[in-house]
């Protein structure tokens, strides 16, 4: 039974749009948000909605930060919106650059709390990997942001500003005054929500930000290349397809519910059982637009070949396909990563069973940017490898 009166998405947890001074930020606001912003400054309704049109396209589809720079807009009016308005982003921290090309950013957000996101670039795409929330409050054992202790949920400005300042790093907003050829590749080519935090706990402002992301008049990815993980907030799955319409991933991990609730947590709240109805019922699901299975491997944990078939026969019925990631791990991780042959074990039985079953190839270990290893120490001292391991029952 769900308790109506336990907010899911935790919204009180995230801080207001309007900034203190009273100037608002535009970055992150809806298309109406937007119109009705410049009417609330002064703007008439008639000129509202083209002048929303306008700005949205400077800020979204060409990468402009300033005002004076909107040079279809009269002076004056550029003038009037300086003094009302601001177009602000996370700030980069720092960047670091793995052996592999993979990019890590540190990024400083209101409040002066910090999240980190990845870009991992491949030879047809480059896919950013950004968080929804500072810290993680799922605690999952695997997972170094798990952690963390959850400080609050991510605005939408703050949430689409990872996938623009990924593109001031890249240089991949139109230079000025050059239209870019319609086929030209794009170096940011694909969204996943799997770094930190549940974006399933702070909904509202993931969607938000994803339908900027997929404007076509913006920064224009297709729904299809945006791809959502969650450990499993079950009330909120099928909202999922039905308000973003992107793509699904379950962070699975294991097969028995006795693993599963010291791996994820929040099976003891919506267990396997539950959490695969809702998975079936998926208004989305299809063989054209399958369900991920994230599954990491863990060593003498969840690697057997009695997992691999339970896996199967739980999946059975759901187009899908099943993502076995080798555990990366961080210091004092209280798990081990299974051998390369008992990977290959588990994937060729799931594989026989006539799911897909790609081994994901870590990327930007080196810098500690690999899946399961994002944290920002500055939030949380580490805990010692005995303190983490005495948690999750494993020892």
């Amino acid at each position: 039974m769900i308790d109506a009166s336990v907010p899911i998405t935790q919204d009180l947890l995230t801080i207001p749009r309007k900034m203190s001074a009273g100037i608002t930020n535009l970055v992150g606001l809806s298309r109406e948000e937007l119109r009705a912003a410049l009417v609330n400054a002064g703007t008439t309704e008639k000129q509202a909605k083209m002048r929303a049109g306008q700005i949205w396209q400077w800020i979204y589809q060409k990468g402009v930060r300033e005002f004076e720079q909107m040079t279809n807009l009269a002076k004056d009016y550029r003038i009037f919106l300086a003094s009302n308005f601001t177009i602000s982003i996370p700030e980069i921290v720092s960047k670091q650059i793995s052996v592999d090309g993979t990019r890590k950013y540190l990024l400083r957000i209101a409040g002066g709390h910090e999240v980190e996101t990845v870009y991992i670039p491949e030879k047809d795409r480059g896919t950013l990997c950004i968080s929804s929330q500072v810290g993680c409050t799922l605690t999952c054992s695997f997972c170094h942001t798990g952690t963390q202790k959850l400080v609050r949920n991510l605005t939408a400005a703050e949430i689409i500003g990872q996938v623009m300042l990924a593109r001031d790093d890249l240089g991949e907003w139109p230079e000025a005054g050059v239209k870019n050829p319609p086929n030209q590749a794009r170096l940011l080519s694909n969204i996943v929500l799997m770094g930190m935090g549940e974006p399933l706990y702070n909904f509202e402002n993931v969607r938000d930000a994803m339908k900027i992301a997929m404007d076509p008049e913006g920064i224009s990815l297709s729904r299809r290349r945006i791809t959502l993980s969650t450990s499993g907030v079950v009330p909120e799955i099928a909202r999922t397809a039905t308000e973003i319409g992107c793509l699904l991933a379950i962070s699975f991990h294991a097969t028995t519910d006795e693993v599963r609730n010291k791996l994820v947590p929040i099976n003891k709240r919506w267990n396997l059982e539950v959490l695969l109805d809702a998975l079936r019922e998926y208004p989305k699901v299809s063989n054209s637009e399958r369900i991920t299975f994230e599954y990491v491997m863990l060593k003498g944990v969840n690697d057997t070949d009695e997992d691999a078939y339970r896996l199967v026969e739980l999946i059975q019925g759901i187009p899908a396909k099943v993502n076995l990631i080798p555990f990366n791990p961080w210091p004092g991780a209280p798990y081990e990563r299974s051998s390369n042959n008992r990977i290959r074990a588990f994937s060729e039985i799931v594989y026989q069973a006539g799911y897909a079953s790609p081994v994901r190839k870590p990327r930007g270990e080196d810098i500690f940017a690999a899946c399961g290893q994002l944290k920002s120490a500055t939030e949380r001292a580490r805990k010692s490898r005995k303190e983490i391991i005495a948690e999750t029952g494993l020892g």
